[in-house]
């Protein structure tokens, strides 16, 4: 497993059951929005597939969005957009973010993340990729993979 996946599999979890999320929406896997309905439960094996899926288009997000982070940002931080982007669909809402990163200005990018409400909704979250986007590292539980 990749470091990426990892991370977002830490913060989303695995869930086999289908459950709702904080704003009510059908969920199962890791993190995988199944629409207004619920889902029957998945394997292990359709859990991964679901997520291969979704990290690809996550990817495909991110390289539109901003062409320029997968050259040069270094895969720590690729990461951490990589996971926003996973959570929250698009960073289009985040210009002054998306320019600081691009600058190279990652202090004030991670105090920009620390302040915003996406920060208040998924604390923990917000912390660990705000953490990585100011020193450029893996967080400790990633560091051995």
């Amino acid at each position: 497993m990749t470091k990426s996946k990892a991370l977002i599999e830490l913060h989303e979890g695995r869930r086999l059951e289908p459950y709702q999320d904080s704003l009510g929406y059908w969920t199962i896997g890791v993190g995988h929005l199944t629409g207004a309905v619920e889902h029957p439960p998945i394997t292990d094996e359709e859990c991964d597939e679901l997520l291969e899926l979704d990290l690809q288009k996550a990817k495909n997000a991110l390289d539109k969005e901003m062409p320029w982070a997968s050259k040069g940002l270094g895969e720590v931080r690729y990461a951490v957009l990589l996971d926003m982007i996973f959570n929250m669909g698009s960073l289009r809402g985040w210009p002054v973010f998306k320019t600081q990163v691009k600058d190279a200005r990652y202090k004030a990018a991670a105090e920009n993340m620390r302040t915003t409400l996406w920060a208040s909704q998924v604390k923990t979250r917000a912390a660990r990729l705000a953490t990585m986007m100011e020193t450029g590292e893996w967080p400790p539980e990633l560091r051995n993979l």
